[in-house]
């Protein structure tokens, strides 16, 4: 059997391998085993959805396997990845399992999964699973198979939620906020939630058919959101991805600013307050230098992971770190979430604004950004692009062309089937050239 976790849970094209009603089914069972063997009493599971037209195929498939082994299975419907998280904790839930493939298209999906602390399974826990899953798990005796029930108020639960993250001696009150849902999980809270605080909120991607969440709207095309900002004169965008979990801001002329600008803002802002443990900010390999060089300036250490994250979180939780996150708008604020929150990030960012009493556009511009390029090569499965002694090569003259005033970071996608090639420099184009010159040669690889 193939390796069946990426760095974010399971994920690939529904209803092909792995991702077909019958492995979630086996997955069902193995995770449900695991977690019922670890822990006494009575046990039970939280699933999320969010709004492929698939979910409804993997719900029912992973019920009928958590069921088998003994789990009770409480069903939320379609939320927010991090009211997953919030849920499992809050219910006294051994597991938390989310229905998603986040920012990809409508037919992809995936699966993560949440320990009975609201954090994501670490490796080692996902590859007993795994092991589990090949080998096959023992049936339970059918009188101690267990029940599914559905949950009417998990949203309302996750809304209180996230706005008592808000402070209280606050409101949105005069601020106009466009908030594109992606189309996705949060298409009902995101848009109550900011109404509830005040807000006069202009609602886009707020109208799932299950095919079109993150087609050209959300985190990942935030291009309509900051058309209508600058359409509607609203003070600020907050663009969410298909499950919620991460953000990307837009400021009052309709600029992007993404999730490096924003820990750029909170860091300094909560260094300077005495908030920020270890006076350090956590985030991937994949943050910009522009980040790195602001933050020394502001006495603040960057700690930096693998790409992912679960793997932001596990290293906050190993150094008691509170604020990390991706470029990509994953942002975690352990003080608040197990998780990347993009609608508990939103808020942050309109709460600094009404504390300093300056608009986005000033607080989404923290520090220039080195010139940063990515492109993506994809391959076929069974490919090993990056072992070619060619792709080997141009990589090892790309680094020397790069040295001194920039990096070149090459990757395989832990989610899609990509080679990943960025690079940073203050020279643009020889950036580009070194770029090109990889990208090149794994094209060449992967056709041969």
């Amino acid at each position: 059997m193939t390796k069946l976790f990426g760095t974010d849970g399971i994920r690939g094209t529904a209803n092909v391998y792995p991702m077909t009603a019958e492995v979630a089914l086996k997955i069902g069972a193995a995770v449900g085993r695991y977690f019922s063997k670890s822990r006494s009493g009575v046990h039970r599971v939280v699933i999320g959805k969010d709004t492929r037209l698939s979910g409804y195929m993997f719900e029912n498939a992973l019920t009928a396997g958590l069921t088998s082994s003994g789990m009770n299975v409480l069903l939320l419907g379609p939320v927010p990845t991090p009211a997953v998280g919030l849920l499992t904790r809050s219910m006294r839930a051994d597991l938390g399992v989310m229905i998603s493939a986040s920012h990809n298209p409508a037919t992809d999906n995936g699966i993560k999964f949440f320990g009975p602390d609201g954090f994501k399974l670490s490796d080692a826990v996902e590859a007993e699973i795994e092991h589990l899953i090949a080998n096959g798990v023992e049936l339970i005796p059918s009188e101690k198979i267990g029940r599914a029930k559905r949950i009417d108020d998990a949203r309302f639960r996750y809304v209180e939620r996230v706005k008592s993250s808000f402070p209280r001696s606050m409101r949105l009150d005069g601020l106009k906020v466009v908030i594109d849902c992606a189309n996705g999980a949060a298409h009902r809270v995101a848009p109550e939630a900011l109404w509830e605080l005040g807000a006069d909120v202009v609602s886009i991607g707020v109208e799932p058919n299950g095919f079109n969440i993150n087609k050209n709207c959300g985190s990942t095309h935030p291009e309509r959101a900051a058309a209508a900002v600058v359409e509607h004169e609203a003070d600020v965008g907050i663009c969410l991805d298909g499950d919620a979990d991460r953000v990307i801001l837009i400021d009052e002329a309709g600029n992007v600013g993404d999730g490096d600008q924003f820990m750029a803002l909170m860091a300094s802002r909560w260094a300077a307050e005495k908030r920020l443990n270890n006076n350090a900010l956590v985030a991937t390999v994949m943050s910009n230098l522009g980040l790195e060089r602001f933050l020394q300036g502001h006495g603040v250490q960057l700690e930096r992971t693998a790409v992912g994250d679960r793997y932001v979180v596990e290293r906050m939780r190993e150094g008691g770190f509170n604020l990390g996150g991706e470029q990509s708008g994953h942002i975690v604020m352990t003080d608040h979430a197990t998780t990347g929150d993009g609608l508990m990030a939103g808020l942050q960012f309109l709460a600094e604004m009404i504390r300093s009493g300056k608009a986005s556009s000033e607080l989404l511009h923290s520090f220039e950004p080195v010139p940063q390029l990515l492109k993506n090569v994809r391959f076929a499965v069974g490919q090993t692009p990056l072992d070619d002694a060619q792709v080997k090569a141009a990589i090892a003259q790309a680094e020397a062309d790069l040295a001194g005033n920039g990096r070149l970071l090459i990757r395989k996608s832990g989610t899609e089937p990509l080679v990943r090639v960025m690079a940073e420099h203050e020279d643009a184009a020889l950036m580009a050239r070194a770029v090109d010159m990889v990208v090149d040669a794994v094209t060449q690889s992967v056709r041969t």
